[in-house]
């Protein structure tokens, strides 16, 4: 509590840093803040066009079953990369001056969780103007799901940005992982899918995807606007504390030799 007591002190640095990291991330840039809404709809433009055109997916309104879970993985994957080199890209300023570590990567996710419920503005937008509509009573659930993968994403940033001080190849490695990554969760394709194509016992190992029951969720909240299942949202929050809990003890060990590292 202490240490959670300490870093709350320093909420104004998490925020000048979370509005520095909006205001800087498309600086110079033509279009500018724009590319905030633009570039998810560009990835959902060429997903579709795949898996809608050449490779036939066969499921209805393909591009809002993709979109409704493409936002919310590309805020985690940002979470993954980018936020493994939150410390190593601060280090003058951690050898001058004192401040607890977790602010650098607790400032990169929440920035990426902004411009993520940003996009999700996008999304909302596409179901209404579809036709496609929103369940009020599922909707309600979406905050807490939001809240869940900002955990898990903070959790991975924690532990990728220590690690990453001391073995700096990391940073490469994690790019590849996020592509696998990818692939390995349910973004693409449907759940069921993966369980008529899977044996129980390999089902089993594929569910410890953290990000199964997240996208899974997002899923049945905006596409097939239903509630989540209890047994999914409670997967989601016991993965997310889980891994914010593991992050956090690797990161305090490991914080001591960072001004040395960098």
């Amino acid at each position: 509590m202490k240490r959670f007591k300490e870093i709350y002190d320093y909420r104004q640095m998490i925020f000048s840093l979370v509005r520095k990291e909006l205001r800087g991330r498309y600086k110079g840039s033509v279009l500018g803040f724009f590319w905030t809404f633009l570039n998810p709809l560009l990835q959902l433009l060429v997903y579709t066009m795949v898996f809608s055109t050449i490779m036939r997916s066969g499921i209805e309104d393909y591009y809002l079953f993709l979109f409704v879970a493409l936002v919310p993985w590309i805020f985690f994957s940002s979470c993954v990369t980018g936020g493994a080199t939150s410390i190593l890209n601060s280090g003058d300023m951690i050898k001058k001056i004192y401040f607890p570590r977790e602010v650098m990567p607790i400032a990169y996710v929440t920035s990426a969780f902004v411009n993520m419920i940003l996009t999700f503005v996008v999304v909302f937008a596409v179901l209404i103007v579809s036709g496609y509509g929103m369940n009020a009573r599922a909707l309600l659930y979406l905050p807490i799901i939001m809240i869940v993968e900002y955990l898990l994403g903070l959790g991975i940033a924690l532990l990728t940005s220590a690690l990453t001080v001391f073995f700096r190849d990391l940073a490469y490695i994690l790019g590849i992982v996020a592509m696998a990554w990818q692939f390995l969760t349910p973004v693409m394709y449907s759940q069921e899918m993966v369980e008529e194509a899977l044996p129980a016992g390999m089902l089993k190992i594929w569910n410890m995807n953290p990000m199964t029951p997240m996208i899974n969720a997002y899923r049945d909240i905006l596409y097939y606007k239903t509630t989540p299942q209890l047994s999914t949202l409670a997967v989601a929050v016991v993965l997310g504390i889980v891994i914010l809990v593991i992050g956090e003890i690797v990161f305090v060990k490991l914080q001591r030799g960072f001004a040395e590292e960098l």
